[in-house]
């Protein structure tokens, strides 16, 4: 339970996160695309300056959850980030939530439910054994270059799209390193923790999902970025589950549920993500108060 608790809450904090990346990325130029000078825009930026804020505070509840839970179990939960962050956003915005909106949400939140009923995903070491990790890395870093290079190679959401999904997967790298990490913390305790290189590919592989991200929203629209990033990350993560971790899914027959709850999860994502709300558009209804 304590698990979920903070996957929720990582899946609130990131949501809201990434709809206010999305909005300061509305404003740099197309030419710093790609360049260490798009970060320097953006830190001039308070709207982006607040997401990083949520961002870290993502980080810390993600950091107990995935010390508490299998990482077949914490990931697919933040399929939910961007329903949720819509639906406060309405609420703060005094903002009407438009039907299609409440589709995307019973879409998402059903396809959830569907999934994780249907995987059962359980069981797993708290670290990794052995060198497991240098092919699981060498494999990581192989498919993040072939997105990246077939993204350069396009423009619009297409690019935004593979952008997206090279983000998904740093940030599924992250969570699995932070994982790993977190296990050395309860078999050593602090020491064990700060000398294990786990924790410092931690942060180099979070920063290089973050930049690819904001690249992302650079590059194309929110509907583009948003359903590869949510898929992408829980789709990779439960991978890094089964095979480092040793976490465990129901097959067979049950693939068939899993599909579609896959599938329902994809068309929420697309449907909210076209959401005025998701894109920071959203007007407030005039007040008819007299004044």
């Amino acid at each position: 339970m304590i698990s979920v608790l903070f996957a929720i809450l990582t899946a609130v904090s990131n949501g809201a996160a990434s709809v206010l990346q999305r909005r300061a990325a509305l404003v740099v130029p197309d030419t710093e695309a790609m360049r260490l000078s798009l970060i320097g825009h953006l830190l001039r930026q308070r709207v982006w300056l607040a997401g990083i804020g949520l961002v870290i505070v993502a980080a810390v509840c993600q950091a107990v959850a995935l010390a508490t839970g299998p990482i077949a179990v914490v990931q697919p939960i933040f399929v939910i980030e961007l329903p949720a962050t819509l639906l406060l956003a309405g609420f703060v915005m005094r903002v009407r939530v438009p039907r299609e909106v409440w589709y995307g949400v019973a879409a998402v939140t059903l396809g959830l439910a569907l999934g994780m009923g249907s995987a059962a995903p359980g069981g797993g070491s708290t670290s990794v054994a052995g060198t497991a990790w240098i092919p699981a890395l060498i494999l990581t870093g192989i498919f993040e270059a072939a997105l990246i290079t077939g993204a350069m190679k396009t423009r619009g959401n297409p690019r935004a799209a593979l952008l997206g999904l090279a983000a998904a997967c740093g940030y599924s790298l992250t969570a699995a390193l932070m994982k790993d990490a977190m296990g050395r913390l309860g078999d050593g305790g602090p020491t064990a923790l700060l000398t294990s290189w786990q924790l410092y590919a931690t942060a180099a592989a979070g920063v290089g999902a973050l930049y690819l991200l904001q690249n992302a929203l650079q590059a194309g629209t929110l509907v583009a970025v948003q359903p590869m990033l949510t898929l992408g990350d829980a789709l990779i993560s439960v991978l890094y589950g089964v095979t480092l971790f040793g976490e465990e899914l129901r097959t067979g027959w049950w693939l068939l549920p899993e599909l579609v709850a896959v599938t329902l999860i994809a068309l929420g994502c697309v449907e909210l993500a076209r959401s005025p709300l998701a894109s920071g558009n959203a007007v407030p209804p005039r007040s008819s108060r007299v004044k």
